[in-house]
């Protein structure tokens, strides 16, 4: 078998494409919650586990900041229009940009190993001095990652261009590899830190898996640099919104970071296991569906054929819109079991289960919008409009800042709403509760801003058929709902894994059923498009 030829094989179509990135994401996240499972098990809701997602922050920020935390939407317009003119300046303006970035990453390097003590004391003001120490060392571990991750980037670049999206959807998988093969056999040696070695293995292998299709495609590494070739000021008059726009991101993290260290040990661990859980949604359906239309949807602006632009926005509008919304409400429903079947092992006990799973089911309330985010983004992108969401972003955090201190600040507003909903009220959990409705708020808020300003810009994309398939999908959601209910009725009264996980596999099969009867029950296009022959 060929494997090296399967894996740089091009998919065409975006439903291929899609498919192809659904399935990949899925497996990804399946190992991204073992990871998570392995985290928990090992380190529980504790200061480790604290010191381990706080050390993200500072090398999180900077990928953002010198590799715009996503230069593929930002790249791929700019080498698609050169590579259409001349192949051999386009494979140029690649090396351009990887050399100016890897120059810019070893500059940053020197300072923040330099300034990362300070960094971190503001970072996180509630850890102790020992707790801060450690950070400080497994921050400078996970900047190595940094570099294999930007890299990367460029490399998916021309992947995506040339619609290779299999190697593109592996590297995530084998990232979670790596960081579950350090948890496992090095932890036990190094602490947190095997988890950090992990991490910088799986960003290796994040990148190499993806070279490979770069170099069939033509590209060829050479060291050659320049600033002041017409593409790489387009680049980076694109990109400089794009930096303030993923950097406002990951200051929003550090933000909500800072902010649970006050609130006590383990509140960083519960917010940061049940945000990774949010992403599940959004990456099995948001960014593959995102990812996959980018490219047409780019080719069709730039081909000013502005009537298929809008169909094919509306075609994937729909589709998110069709499977995140009942996805939204299966978790809200299903949040309990899911934390105990993902987490509950070793030192993650019971009530580290209840404030997690509280957590988990607040983030129904954006996963739809979430989950569309993507793909307004690209939207902006296609046009090569970065200014817009760089606004909004910038809106995001300080919306974001003053919301989360506002709600962690006055707790007893939500106490009553934390006992009748989730039956907690111990004064700390309520807190982190404050937290993650906040942030829940602020993303809902940057979704509409999203939505609104990208109407405005391009015209109605179809809100009237969008909105009476909304309804459709809601009453739809409805019956699944009660479905689901019927079934927790039966759902013994277990901590056994493997009793939650069947019951949990038959409930999600028993709604997914209901969901579709009454789909076609209401004529709902999209389930139409998934049983077409």
């Amino acid at each position: 078998m060929d494997f090296n030829g399967i894996l740089n094989s091009k998919q065409s179509g975006i439903k291929k494409a899609t498919l192809i990135m659904v399935v990949s994401v899925l497996i990804s996240r399946v190992l991204g919650l073992l990871r998570d499972r392995f985290l928990a098990g090992y380190f529980g809701a504790s200061i480790d586990l604290d010191i381990y997602f706080t050390a993200f922050r500072v090398p999180d920020l900077v990928y953002s900041i010198i590799f715009a935390g996503g230069i593929t939407v930002s790249f791929l317009p700019i080498f698609s229009e050169y590579f259409k003119k001349n192949k051999e300046e386009a494979w140029k303006i690649v090396n351009y940009v990887l050399n100016i970035f890897f120059v810019l990453y070893f500059l940053f390097l020197l300072i923040f190993i330099v300034f990362t003590p300070q960094i971190i004391s503001y970072l996180a003001p509630g850890f102790d001095l020992t707790a801060q120490a450690t950070t400080v060392d497994l921050t400078r571990l996970v900047f190595v990652s940094v570099f294999f991750f930007g890299t990367s980037s460029v490399m998916a670049a021309i992947l995506n261009y040339f619609n290779n999206f299999l190697a593109f959807s592996i590297a995530p998988i084998l990232y979670n590899l790596g960081i579950i093969f350090g948890i496992i056999f090095l932890s036990s040696h190094f602490g947190i830190f095997g988890a950090g070695i992990g991490v910088v293995l799986g960003s290796l292998l994040y990148l190499l898996v993806q070279i490979p299709g770069a170099v069939s495609n033509g590209y060829r590494y050479k060291p050659i640099i320049s600033f002041n070739h017409k593409a790489i000021r387009d680049f980076f008059d694109m990109l400089g919104p794009r930096i303030v726009s993923s950097s406002s991101v990951q200051l929003g993290m550090a933000i909500v970071t800072l902010i649970a260290s006050g609130i006590g040990a383990g509140a960083i661990t519960v917010f940061n296991l049940s945000n990774n859980l949010r992403y599940l949604p959004i990456g099995v359906i948001g960014i593959p569906f995102a990812t996959a239309v980018f490219p047409a949807l780019s080719k069709l602006w730039t081909e000013e054929n502005k009537k298929e632009f809008l169909n094919k926005f509306k075609s994937v509008f729909m589709s998110i819109l069709y499977f995140s919304f009942p996805v939204g409400i299966l978790i809200f429903l299903l949040r309990e079991q899911i934390i105990r079947i993902v987490f509950q092992t070793g030192s993650f006990g019971s009530e580290a289960v209840s404030i997690t799973a509280a957590c988990l089911g607040l983030y129904f309330l954006s996963t739809t919008a979430q989950c569309l985010g993507p793909l307004f983004l690209r939207g902006f992108f296609s046009l090569k409009d970065s200014r817009t969401p760089t606004i909004v972003a910038l809106f995001f955090v300080l919306f974001n800042s003053a919301v989360c201190y506002l709600f962690v600040s006055n707790p007893n507003y939500f106490i009553n709403f934390s006992q009748i909903v989730f039956g907690i009220n111990e004064l700390s959990q309520v807190k982190i509760l404050g937290l993650v409705l906040a942030f829940n708020f602020s993303l809902f808020i940057e979704f509409i801003l999203l939505f609104f300003l990208f109407y405005r810009k391009v015209g109605d994309f179809g809100i009237k058929e969008i909105c009476i398939n909304f309804i459709k999908i809601i009453l739809s959601t409805i019956a699944m709902g009660g479905g689901v209910f019927i079934v927790l009725k039966f759902w013994p009264n277990s901590l056994s894994f493997i009793n939650d996980f069947l019951w949990f596999f038959l409930t999600c099969f028993i709604a997914g059923i209901v969901y579709i009867v009454f789909s076609f029950i209401f004529k709902i296009e999209e389930v139409k498009k998934i049983f077409k022959k």
